[in-house]
C-alpha cells in the first residue's frame, strides 16, 4: 500500500511499482502486435489491389508488389458514371437509413423499458414473434411492391432494415440497467414532461448503446446489396448501390473470362484482371467504414456518465 510520510509532502510509491510499470509495458508490447497481425490481411488485400494481373499470377500475393498497376481501378471507373453514381447512392441509403432506424427503435426500445407502460410485455411478444417465425421472402416482397409500392425506390432499399427485434432487446437491456428510475422520477418532480427526459437525460446517459447500434446498422446498411437486386429493375440503374454494382461487375468479369475460353483462338479478344479486379473491389467496399469507424469507436467510450445520479 501506497502511503503519505508525515514530515514530508512527498508520497511513498508501492515497492512493485516497477513491476506494475513492466507489465503495462508488456501488454502494451503484446497489443500493438496483436493489432499488426490483424491489420496484415488488410494490408495485403491494399497491396494487391495495387498490383499487376501478371505479377499476382507468378508470384502470388505480397506485400511489396512486384509490379505495381492501377489497371483494376482504371476498368472499374472505365464505367462512366455508375460507380459514383452507385457510391453516392450507398451514402444516401446508409445515412437515411441508421437515422431513421434509431429515430423508430430507441423511443420504443425506452418504452418498454419502463414499467408504467401496461403494454411493453405484449409489444415485446409481438416482436419476438419475426425472430422465431420469419414472415417468408414472397408475403415481404408482396407488401413491400404491392401494397407499399415501394418498388424501383430508395424506400424498398431503406426500410427493410429500420427496425430489427435483436437491436430493441439490446437497447431495451441497457435502458434497464443503466437508467435508474429515481433519476426519471426527479425529472418529472422537475416538470419535465417524458419526451424531455427522454432527449435530455436518458439519451445522453445511453449513448455508447445508441452509437453501438447505429455502428451496426451502418455496416448493415453498407455492406447490403440483396434488396437491390428484389426491387430494383434494370431500368433504374441509378438507384443501385455501391456493392450491388460492384458485384455486376464481378458477373460481368466472370463471363469475360468464360468468353475469352471459348474464344481463345481469335486475336484481340480482351481479358480484364480478374484477381487484382477482386482485391480493388474490396478496397473500395471498405475504404469508407475503415476511416469512420475510429470517429465512431470515440463516441462509444464517451457518455457513460453524463447525467448519473451523485450521491
Amino acid at each position: 500500500m501506497a502511503g503519505i510520510n508525515k514530515g514530508k509532502s512527498h508520497i511513498i510509491l508501492p515497492k512493485n511499482s516497477n513491476l506494475n510499470r513492466r507489465q503495462n509495458i508488456y501488454a502494451c508490447i503484446f497489443f500493438t502486435v496483436l493489432t499488426l497481425i490483424a491489420f496484415l490481411p488488410v494490408l495485403l488485400v491494399i497491396m494487391a489491389a495495387f498490383s499487376s494481373e501478371n505479377s499476382v499470377s507468378m508470384y502470388g500475393y505480397r506485400f511489396i508488389p512486384k509490379e505495381f498497376s492501377v489497371e483494376s481501378f482504371a476498368y472499374m471507373f472505365s464505367t462512366g458514371s455508375t460507380l459514383p453514381r452507385s457510391f453516392l447512392n450507398s451514402v444516401i441509403i446508409t445515412t437515411a437509413g441508421t437515422i431513421l432506424s434509431l429515430i423508430i427503435m430507441t423511443p420504443c426500445a425506452y418504452a418498454m423499458s419502463r414499467k408504467e407502460f401496461k403494454l411493453r410485455g405484449a409489444l415485446m411478444i409481438y416482436l419476438m414473434i419475426p425472430m422465431i417465425f420469419s414472415g417468408g421472402l414472397v408475403s415481404t416482397y408482396m407488401v413491400n411492391t404491392q401494397v407499399l409500392h415501394l418498388k424501383n425506390t430508395y424506400l424498398a432499399l431503406i426500410m427493410p432494415g429500420l427496425c430489427s427485434t435483436w437491436y430493441l432487446m439490446l437497447l431495451r437491456n441497457y435502458f434497464l440497467t443503466t437508467v435508474p428510475d429515481s433519476l426519471i422520477e426527479s425529472a418529472k418532480l422537475d416538470g419535465a414532461l417524458p419526451f424531455t427526459a427522454f432527449i435530455k437525460i436518458v439519451l445522453p446517459i445511453c449513448r455508447p448503446v445508441v452509437m453501438t447500434v447505429a455502428v451496426f446498422q451502418i455496416f448493415s446498411y453498407w455492406n447490403s446489396w440483396y434488396p437491390a437486386l428484389l426491387y430494383i429493375d434494370t431500368n433504374h440503374t441509378g438507384l443501385y448501390p455501391l456493392q450491388y454494382v460492384l458485384v455486376n461487375i464481378d458477373r460481368s468479369i466472370q463471363a469475360m473470362i468464360l468468353d475469352a475460353q471459348y474464344m481463345s483462338g481469335m486475336t484481340g479478344n480482351y481479358t480484364p484482371p480478374s484477381i487484382t479486379l477482386r482485391m480493388a473491389m474490396v478496397v473500395i467496399a471498405i475504404a469508407p467504414i475503415m476511416i469512420l469507424f475510429p470517429f465512431f469507436q470515440r463516441f462509444l467510450k464517451t457518455g457513460l456518465t453524463v447525467g448519473s445520479v451523485k450521491g
